[in-house]
């Protein structure tokens, strides 16, 4: 059984930096899976977990269990009042601007539309020297992402909106882009990854922030396409 990577430990909450391909909890959307954050974090520290909030399964980065009802009612508040604040990264197709926000309203599966709100800046860009489509290179960007809003699937909706998907994202990216990846350099992962979160303490109130490390085929993707990642030395 997978051993997963803790960030933060209290008597209140946890946070740990969740695997890419990991899923929070069991859903019937995904019947394939057998591994689960929540089980696999209750069993290795033995004591009941809940998730204070949800990352999609192909999504890595820092993720925050509270271990009683009411450090949980906490944090749900916080989130229900946007006190708490997120930040990704993510390597996107093409060249973004330095910076932007995409706001664009977000249709739910029951019809109804719900606003949402994006914010980022751009790290860094590269161009390769490879053909792509009627293009003669390829141009890829990183950025950091900090959403206002947390509607499902958000971050890569938007950015697949603004013609700048991320790579690796199925079905909101561009197929013909990650087939290019897997090719090329047999890279299959969703390059989008919760850096950090910040967020009041649910028993002290006093502000904490918690920042999760890069996965390997992330830093891996950013060497091979020349990209900072913003977390050490400009590669």
């Amino acid at each position: 059984m997978t051993e997963l990577e803790i960030l933060y430990q209290d008597e209140q909450i946890i946070a740990i930096n969740k695997p890419n391909g990991l899923l929070v909890h069991r859903t019937s959307l995904a019947r394939d899976a057998d591994e689960f954050a929540l089980q696999i974090l209750r069993d290795q520290i033995g004591k009941q977990v809940t998730p204070a909030h949800r990352l999609d399964r192909k999504t890595s980065g820092v993720l925050i269990f509270t271990l009683s009802a009411e450090s949980n009612t906490q944090m749900q508040k916080q989130f229900a009042e946007n006190k708490i604040k997120k930040v990704y990264l993510a390597i996107v197709r093409g060249f973004t601007d330095d910076s932007g926000m995409i706001d664009y309203p977000l249709v739910k599966e029951n019809g109804t539309s719900q606003s949402a709100t994006t914010n980022y800046h751009t790290l860094s860009r590269s161009e390769l020297e490879i053909p792509f489509g009627k293009q003669q290179t390829s141009r890829y960007s990183m950025v950091e992402i900090t959403p206002q809003t947390g509607r499902m699937h958000q971050i890569r909706k938007h950015f697949a909106h603004i013609l700048h998907p991320i790579i690796g994202d199925r079905p909101h990216g561009c197929n013909k882009q990650n087939k290019l990846f897997k090719d090329n350099w047999n890279m299959t992962t969703m390059l989008l990854h919760a850096s950090e979160i910040r967020f009041f303490h649910p028993a002290s109130n006093l502000e904490i922030t918690i920042n999760a490390s890069l996965n390997d085929e992330f830093n891996r993707t950013a060497n091979f396409l020349k990209l900072n990642t913003g977390q050490g030395e400009t590669i």
